[in-house]
This record gives structure tokens, C-alpha cells and sequence, in this order.
């Protein structure tokens, strides 16, 4: 495989490191009644709190502790083992205090496919994040605001991009190597807290679409849903790239919440003939801060239940949403005319639609708890999503998995986990296919669907700490297209890849 060896050596090295700083604290306590008694104390109980990805009320037992997804809410770190060093001079206490805090979290993989894709090959990719928050209350008396802000440095090479030429992409850290701004947002809360006005640069993957059982995944896809990744511009305002927008939220009480966000609909702008086609070449750093194109807008609600202590009936969440984008699409197969595209006495201009939209339906559902831990067991997800086929290369998206925290004695703080998506090419695009294959008397692929099937092990070393080994197959990469580098163009063949992730959070 080329680059095998370099990036299995990265690997191995950040596996090393990362055992080495897990030594320097106890392990996961004995599965004994006592430790298991004061660990359930210490940690409280998770059902119910407001510790759910996308910042909503847990309801998924399994949501794992570490997460390179947006949404994660982590709180968890490395500060405790590093005894003074933790905290230098008392700094972050004392900024804590004020009611600043910040995080550093480095995230660091290898993955390579071992057989399939466009060709063989390994990768080494990583991302640092830095995250700051101000209460701005403590900080300067400004009641019910927040601060935040978070940067990236991104690193290396991925490998859905350069080996195996799919759409969902295997790692939700993938991304062109860069030091950019993601988030830079204020938060003002009214009437204790039900409602709360966001402004600033926002993503959405941050909030809108999430499972919180989806979370432990590392395929990009079981963060934000590959449909809407692949069909609005740019991507939309989703991990590299955020744009300047305005969320409000409503949560009259613990179980419902109502949220809507206006968000500038390209984060990059449209590619022309003199900008570069890929959005994060066209956007670098994340300053463009866009604000003149068409509007994309996103509604949600979402109902949770069975999260008070002493409800009958295991927790879940259940979620409704719609997307809708102002700006104008192009036909897939047909012209201005009503003619087919692939034929060549056709004007050749695709023919337009004013607007795009979709809508998804989520089910998270703890399906069992640990009698002795409620923090531990097992819950799973189900999403569906939705787009019209005639101007949308994708229009039909499903995903579902299962987790299961504390599956092993005395690994109660480990998850586990199998997942699998699918995203089916809309009948436009299978149609322009089938068009160009007559229109030209060439034999030619005819695309239909790509899948992905993960499994995954995500095990806590310690406070801050995980490492992460995992396997996907992906089925039909780029929805069954010609394989670029095969002469006979045949299709690219399925791929199976192995990855191993570390996570250290400060």
C-alpha cells in the first residue's frame, strides 16, 4: 500500500503515547457493588441531563464519552493525571472563575484500505481543536450570555479523497490540511433559559440532525446525514465550514424543543471558471463570512421522553426536521428545452428550479440499561432523509446502528457499536446515465447507490483518553462509477478498510 508503512508508523506512535499517558492514571475501578456504587455517584446520572450531543437532554445510554463529531458535548480531560502541570500557576482556575474556560483536543488516525477503492493505500490524518467559552454573566455581568469560540488545525491526508473515491466519507475529521475558524458565536438566553438566540458564524452540524448514538461512530456520515452533505452548496454549514447565521430555540420544558436557523446558504461561495471547484480551497481559513447568498434555512423539533427518574419505560428521542435553500438548481438530465442533456443537438443548459429542500425523521432509543448501572447499555438510532429527485444527485438517505456501553466487566466507560448507511443516486441522475450510454452507443457505468457498514471498539484509557479501532466496508464507492485509474473503466470495487483513532482532550 503506498504510504502503509509511514502512516502505520504515525499510528503506532500515537498509540504509544496515549498508553503511556493512560499508565499515569488508575484504571476503569473493579466491577465490584462498592466501586461500582461510588463511580455511579461520581459520575451522576447521564439519562436525563443536559450532557446530549447537539446539547439536548440524554436519552441514548450509549453515547459514547469521546466524539469527533460537532455535536459531541465532552467533558471530560487529561488536566487531572498531569498533577501540577495541569494547571500552571493556577491560570485556568482562576480564568474559570471569571467564567472563562477553554479545551484543547487533538485527534489523531490512520486508516487504509486494504483491499478496493479507486486504488490501495494508507493515510495519517489529524486535527487539533481549540475551544473557547466566556460566560459573559460572570465574566462582565451580562446575564444569560455566552461567548464561544473554536479554531482548527488540520493535518494530513484523507483517505475517502485520495484511495477510495467515495462520497460518504470514512472519517468525519477529513478535511484539505489548514489553521481555520469554525465557530465564532454569542448566545443570549430569555425567560430562565427557554429561549435562546444564537448570532454569528454557526454550523450546523452542530445542533440540527443529531443522534446522539450516531455519535460514536467515526464515519463522517453518522455526524451529519450524506445526503444533505452531498446535495447543498458547498457541503452547507457543516464541519470544515461554518457561515454567518441566526438560531432561536425554544425549550418550554425538559421534554420538547422547537429550534430554527437561517444560515447563508454557501459557506464558500458558487465555483467559477477563475476560483477553485473544491468550497475549502474557495473558503481557507474560514473568514469569508459570507452574507449574499440565497438563504438556507433549517427547522427542528424534537421530543424527548422517559427521562425523569422514575418514568416507566426506557428513554428516547424523537426528531422531525426540514431544510429549504432559496437559491436556484440545475436539472440533471434535462435542458432548457425538456431535452435530455446527454444528447448532443440538446442546447446543452441544464434547466432550472427555483429552491431546494428536504426532510429528515430521527428515532434514538435506549433499548436496555444495566440493572446495577443505569449508565450503562445499549440504545439505538434510526434516521431517514429525503430530497426531490430531478435536480438532487442524492434522494434517498437511511442510516441505523446499535451501541452498547459497558458491554465487558470492568470496561463500563467503553462503547461498542455497528452502524450502516446508504445513500441511493436520485432516478435524475441514473437517468442521464442510462441517456448518455444511448446517446452515445459507449458501454458505461450506471450509477444506483453507495453503502457503508462500520463496526467499532472505542475504549477509555482513562479521563481524556481513547483509543479507537475500527473497520468499515463500503459498498459501491461513488455510487458504482468507473474506477479513474482502471483502463477498462470498470467500476471501483468495494472497499475494505481498518483505522485506528486516538483522542486526548486537555
Amino acid at each position: 500500500m503506498q504510504g502503509l508503512s509511514g502512516s502505520c508508523g504515525l499510528s503506532l506512535s500515537a498509540a504509544a503515547i496515549l498508553a503511556a499517558l493512560s499508565t499515569a492514571a488508575p484504571a476503569q475501578a473493579p466491577d465490584d457493588a462498592a466501586a461500582r456504587a461510588a463511580r455511579i455517584a461520581a459520575e451522576g446520572i447521564r439519562i436525563g441531563s443536559p450532557l446530549g450531543a447537539g446539547d439536548d437532554p440524554q436519552t441514548a445510554v450509549a453515547q459514547p464519552e469521546a466524539s469527533a463529531k460537532p455535536s459531541a458535548n465532552l467533558n471530560t480531560s487529561i488536566e487531572g493525571r498531569l498533577g501540577p502541570y495541569g494547571d500552571p500557576y493556577g491560570l485556568r482556575s482562576f480564568l474559570k472563575s471569571k467564567g472563562i474556560e477553554y479545551s484543547l483536543t487533538y485527534i489523531g488516525e490512520s486508516f487504509g484500505n486494504a483491499t478496493g477503492g479507486s486504488r490501495r493505500g494508507a493515510i495519517y490524518e489529524g486535527r487539533l481543536d481549540f475551544q473557547f467559552d466566556a460566560d459573559l454573566d460572570k465574566l462582565m455581568g451580562w446575564q444569560g450570555a455566552t461567548l464561544h469560540s473554536n479554531l482548527y488545525q488540520i493535518h494530513g491526508t484523507g483517505l475517502s479523497r485520495y484511495y477510495v473515491n467515495n462520497f460518504i466519507t470514512v472519517s468525519a475529521i477529513e478535511a484539505l490540511p489548514s489553521s481555520r475558524l469554525y465557530e465564532f458565536w454569542l448566545d443570549q438566553k430569555f425567560f430562565d433559559g427557554q429561549l435562546s438566540i444564537k448570532v454569528g458564524q454557526i454550523a450546523s452540524d452542530t445542533e440540527f440532525a443529531v443522534s446522539q448514538t450516531g455519535t460514536l461512530f467515526i464515519n463522517s456520515t453518522f455526524g451529519w446525514p450524506n445526503i444533505m452533505a452531498v446535495v447543498i452548496p458547498s457541503g452547507g454549514p457543516i464541519y470544515p465550514l461554518a457561515v454567518p447565521a441566526v438560531r432561536a430555540k425554544y425549550v418550554p420544558n425538559q421534554n420538547f424543543s422547537l429550534q430554527v436557523g437561517v444560515f447563508d446558504g454557501d459557506p464558500a461561495g458558487p465555483p467559477r471558471i477563475d476560483n477553485d471547484p473544491d468550497p475549502q480551497r474557495r473558503n481557507r481559513t474560514g473568514t469569508n463570512f459570507r452574507t449574499n447568498d440565497p438563504a438556507l434555512v433549517i427547522a427542528e423539533a424534537a421530543y424527548a421522553y422517559n427521562i425523569a427518574q422514575g418514568d416507566l419505560g426506557d428513554p428516547g428521542t424523537v426528531t422531525l426536521g426540514g431544510w429549504h435553500h432559496f437559491g436556484r438548481f440545475d436539472s440533471l438530465r434535462f435542458d432548457d428545452t425538456g431535452g435530455r442533456l446527454a444528447d448532443s443537438s440538446t442546447t446543452g443548459i441544464a434547466r432550472r428550479f427555483r429552491g431546494d429542500s428536504g426532510l429528515y425523521g430521527i428515532i434514538d432509543q435506549t433499548i436496555y440499561r444495566e440493572p446495577d448501572d443505569p449508565n450503562d447499555g445499549a440504545s439505538v438510532f434510526l434516521r431517514l432523509s429525503g430530497s426531490p429527485t430531478d435536480r438532487n444527485l442524492l434522494d434517498f438517505y437511511l442510516d441505523a446502528g446499535i451501541a452498547y456501553k459497558g458491554l465487558f466487566k470492568g470496561r463500563s466507560d467503553d462503547t461498542v457499536g455497528i452502524a450502516f448507511a446508504l445513500s441511493r443516486i436520485s432516478r435524475s441522475a441514473r437517468g442521464f446515465d442510462l441517456d448518455s450510454i444511448l446517446a452515445t452507443g459507449i458501454p458505461g457505468q450506471r450509477r444506483s447507490s453507495e453503502a457503508v457498514l462500520e463496526a467499532t471498539y472505542q475504549a477509555v484509557l482513562g479521563p481524556g483518553i481513547t483509543l479507537q479501532p475500527d473497520f468499515q466496508y463500503v459498498f459501491r464507492p461513488g455510487g458504482g462509477i468507473a474506477n479513474p485509474h482502471d483502463p477498462n473503466g470498470a467500476r471501483i470495487r468495494n472497499a475494505a478498510v481498518f483505522g485506528l483513532r486516538g483522542i486526548v482532550r486537555y
